[in-house]
């Protein structure tokens, strides 16, 4: 596999094929000498499902690296922010050209991720499946 993003875990939870793994997930800045002076720096605690054929060889509290592909994260981005961007956009400046209300078009702009948001949520098996995280051994 190319290019691929990994992060340090711990096993939080086994249930069955998937393991729950806790990561951290840090800013650039994060890991700065001065970065608990500075309001930039930023940590956030993630869980991360895995779903593996092998997770009875894991225990809860092993430290594990998880990982997924350069694609596959760049395609999570493309679903969550650019294609949002696009038709929150596209209906902004159609609404607006056809009405010449600012209001109600960026109304009507914000209005179109509802629909959106809410077929992803229905797709969100198959996107599972698609955008799969692995623990690396």
């Amino acid at each position: 596999m190319g290019e691929k993003i990994t992060h340090a875990g711990i096993v939080e939870q086994i249930d069955g094929s998937r393991v729950r793994v806790r990561i951290v997930q840090t800013s650039a800045c994060a890991a700065c000498k001065v970065a608990g002076h500075c309001n930039a720096a930023e940590a956030k605690e993630k869980l991360v499902d895995v779903f593996t054929a092998s997770a009875s060889q894991w225990k809860v509290g092993d430290a594990v690296t998880v990982a997924a592909s350069q694609q596959m994260a760049t395609q999570a981005l493309l679903l969550a922010f650019g294609l949002p961007l696009v038709i929150m956009l596209a209906v902004l400046l159609a609404v607006l050209s056809l009405t010449g209300r600012e209001g109600l078009a960026a109304l009507c702009g914000l209005g179109a991720l509802l629909p959106y948001y809410a077929v992803l949520w229905l797709l969100r098996s198959r996107l599972q499946q698609r955008m799969a995280f692995w623990i690396e051994e």
